[in-house]
């Protein structure tokens, strides 16, 4: 009777201990798997950090490290805007000695409105290339022959963009504001007498500096020689 006690015992001790160790070998099992798992994890960030270094300050001077999904920066004005987006048939080509404007068509088949104005505004531009396309493409745009009939009608739009460059603060786009008008005048003729009177105002305030008092006046003698009579009234 003890025998069978004893053995049956003994067959539920061993059951227990076979089930902890199947326990405790499941175990070992579930923190041997979750340590490679930790591994593999550890490795691939390893890894991922390897892959992608600090940028280096060549990268931004390098093309081939611009993201093209990120912010690009604008155009900084209304007429580097549409210089870019081609909205201006010409383009500057650099030369060896000088640069030139190439149009994308014959200068006399275009249409001034809104060309011309658009590139009377370019005049307050302070930055290359949109000085130069500005500077150059109204002086050859008036050059085609029927300026005249196609630059009269839109007298009462150019002058107040005349006016904006020739009140700017930056003396190099006054400059270019006064030559414009000159230009202007002498393609337009006597029709520019009635709109004198909105800019002599700003040619006086500037006729103050001594480093533009040569230019305005040689401007207002072409004036008048044009036929802008009023200018002659102003010098007197």
């Amino acid at each position: 009777m003890q025998k069978s006690e004893s053995h049956g015992s003994l067959q539920m001790r061993n059951r227990v201990t076979g089930t902890c160790e199947k326990r405790t070998s499941s175990g070992s099992q579930v923190k041997h798997r979750s340590v490679i798992h930790q591994n593999k994890s550890s490795s691939t960030n390893s890894t991922n950090f390897a892959k992608k270094p600090h940028p280096r300050p060549s990268d931004k001077l390098n093309p081939k490290t611009i993201d093209p999904f990120s912010d690009q920066p604008r155009a900084s004005s209304a007429f580097a805007a549409i210089y870019s987006k081609g909205g201006i048939p010409c383009r500057l080509v650099h030369g060896s000695v000088k640069h030139r404007l190439q149009w994308d068509c014959l200068p006399e088949t275009l249409p001034f409105d809104p060309l011309l104005i658009t590139l009377a505004e370019g005049l307050r531009e302070t930055k290359h290339p949109y000085t130069f396309v500005s500077r150059e493409g109204f002086k050859e745009l008036l050059l085609v022959q029927g300026a005249t009939e196609k630059a009269v009608p839109l007298l009462p739009r150019l002058i107040p963009v005349l006016k904006a460059a020739l009140t700017h603060s930056d003396g190099e786009v006054f400059e270019r504001g006064l030559n414009a008008l000159v230009q202007l005048s002498s393609v337009v003729g006597p029709s520019l007498n009635d709109h004198l009177k909105h800019l002599l105002t700003s040619l006086s305030k500037r006729l103050m500096d001594k480093k533009f008092k040569e230019p305005i006046t040689s401007a207002l003698q072409k004036l008048e020689h044009h036929g802008g009579g009023q200018s002659d009234d102003y010098q007197s």
